[in-house]
């Protein structure tokens, strides 16, 4: 038999503590004489795809068991260095609870995609003249500049302590 290819998936979701019983009740379902109701387990809902398939939920839900839940998904705030890359190409701004500056986030901007724009007049490009562009993908920071204003990092990189932190959240 063909095992398939190996994967690893990233889903943003909601998560409510519920047993298998509840979930049974929660779909109106009865449930299997083969299965436990006091299964500790989760709702789960989907919020970047699925379609609907209740009526008191926005996205798709299903319940999964507490250990498979557990190995799968790490709360906000818990989240690895990768798991928040892909929640900011999917358009949220994350941040590390370890950082010592408050209010700084990332974003990821995917670039012009291949469009170029106009440089404005007074600007460094222009003056070294680059009248138009094409902007890559890039990372940039939310942070305070050296005179303590709010300002935005363009071509953020991560240091090694992002990298092998697990303390990102998405803000």
């Amino acid at each position: 038999m063909n095992k398939g290819k190996l994967h690893i998936g990233t889903k943003l979701l909601l998560a409510t503590t519920m047993t298998l019983g509840e979930y049974n009740k929660h779909q109106g379902w009865t449930i299997p004489e083969d299965q436990d109701p006091s299964d500790a387990g989760f709702l789960v809902e989907y919020l970047d795809g699925g379609k609907p398939n209740h009526s008191n939920h926005e996205g798709y839900i299903s319940w999964s068991p507490e250990d498979v839940f557990n190995d799968s998904y790490k709360a906000s705030g818990e989240m690895s260095f990768g798991m928040a890359i892909e929640a900011s190409k999917r358009g949220h701004k994350v941040s590390r609870a370890g950082w010592n500056g408050k209010g700084m986030w990332v974003i990821y901007n995917p670039g012009s995609n291949g469009e170029t724009h106009s440089m404005f007049d007074g600007s460094v490009y222009k003056k070294h003249g680059v009248d138009e562009c094409e902007i890559l993908p890039h990372f940039d920071m939310y942070t305070i500049n050296a005179s303590g204003r709010r300002a935005m990092l363009p071509g953020w990189l991560a240091s090694q302590s992002d990298i092998d932190a697990n303390d990102w959240c998405i803000v």
